[in-house]
C-alpha cells in the first residue's frame, strides 16, 4: 500500500506512451532481452549466454573509449584522454567482476549443455581483437577465423593496420621532445611491437621528473592501469575455465587452460613495466 501511495502521489509522471518513446524503446529492449536464445533446455545455460553477451557490451564501450582517447592523445588533448582512460579501467573491472558471476557454472552443469555451443568459443569474439589489436597486440593468423563475415573481416583489417593506443603515446613522446628511435615512430603499425631502447629512456625520464612531464606521467599511469586490468581479466578467465572444464581443449579447438596461461606473459607496453625496476 505504501509503494501505491507513494505512486499515486506523483502527479507528474508521464503514464500516457501511446505515442512517445517509453525506456524500452530508447534501448530496444524487445530487441535486446530477446536475443538469449538456449540451445538446450538446460537451466544454467541462460547464464552462459548472458554472461557472454553482457561482456561483449562491455568490450563495445572499451572500444568506443580507447578510440576517443587514441584521436584525443593525437590532437595533443591529453586530459580528456585521461577521463576515457580511466573509464576503460572501471570497464574492465565490471568484466573482470563477471567471471565470479560465471564460476558458479560447476563442471557438471556446463557438460550439461557444452556440445551445443559446437566450435562456437570466446576465442572468436572479434571485438575482443580489437581491443588487442588497438592495445597494439596483432597476430595475423587470427584474421582466418573471420572470413565467414566480410563485413567484420574488413573492420579487423583495418585494425590491424591502424594505429594503436602505444603507438599514439609514444608519438605524444616523440612531439614533446624525446629522441625517439624514428624506426619506433615511422615504423609499420602492422607489425608485432619490440621493446625499444629509446622508448624506454624517454619513459624513464618521465618517470623521473614527474613535475615537469606531469601529463605524460599521467597517460603512462593511465596505460599501466589498463595493462594491470587486462592481465587480471585474463587470469581470472584462465582461472574460470579451469575451474569449469579443467584442462580439456576449448571449443574452439585451442588448448583451452595452455592457451590461456601463455597469454598472460603478453606485455602491450613492455618500457612501462622494464623501467620500474631501472627506477
Amino acid at each position: 500500500m505504501t509503494g501505491h501511495k507513494s505512486f499515486s502521489t506523483e502527479r507528474n509522471i508521464h503514464t500516457d506512451f501511446l505515442e512517445k518513446m517509453t525506456y524500452g524503446d530508447y534501448l530496444n529492449l524487445d530487441q535486446l532481452l530477446s536475443s538469449q536464445k538456449r540451445l538446450s533446455d538446460h537451466h544454467d545455460e541462460m547464464l552462459f549466454v548472458i554472461i557472454h553477451q553482457v561482456s561483449e557490451l562491455w568490450m563495445k564501450l572499451i572500444l568506443h573509449e580507447v578510440k576517443a582517447a587514441i584521436a584525443s592523445i593525437n590532437n595533443g588533448d591529453l586530459p580528456n584522454a585521461f577521463k576515457m582512460l580511466a573509464r576503460v579501467t572501471t570497464i574492465q573491472n565490471q568484466i573482470i567482476h563477471a567471471w565470479d558471476v560465471l564460476s558458479t557454472l560447476t563442471p557438471s552443469e556446463y557438460m550439461e549443455f557444452r556440445d551445443h555451443l559446437g566450435q562456437a568459443s570466446g576465442f572468436q569474439s572479434y571485438q575482443y581483437r580489437l581491443i588487442e589489436f588497438a592495445l597494439g597486440y596483432k597476430t595475423p593468423h587470427v584474421l582466418k577465423i573471420y572470413q565467414k563475415d566480410p563485413e567484420i573481416l574488413s573492420q579487423l583489417k583495418e585494425a590491424y593496420h591502424a594505429p594503436g593506443l602505444y603507438d599514439a603515446a609514444i608519438k605524444a613522446l616523440s612531439q614533446a621532445g624525446f629522441p625517439i628511435d624514428p624506426a619506433i615512430v615511422d615504423r609499420d603499425v602492422a607489425a608485432p611491437y619490440k621493446p625499444d631502447a629509446s622508448v624506454e629512456a624517454a619513459w624513464l625520464e618521465v618517470y623521473q621528473n614527474v613535475d615537469r612531464y606531469w601529463q605524460l606521467y599521467e597517460l603512462a599511469e593511465k596505460l599501466v592501469d589498463i595493462e594491470d586490468s587486462f592481465q587480471q581479466w585474463r587470469f581470472r578467465h584462465m582461472k574460470t575455465v579451469e575451474r569449469i572444464i579443467g584442462h580439456k581443449t576449448g571449443t574452439g579447438g585451442s588448448s583451452g587452460v595452455g592457451y590461456l596461461k601463455k597469454v598472460l606473459d603478453q606485455y602491450f607496453f613492455p618500457e612501462l613495466w622494464e623501467l620500474r625496476t631501472k627506477i
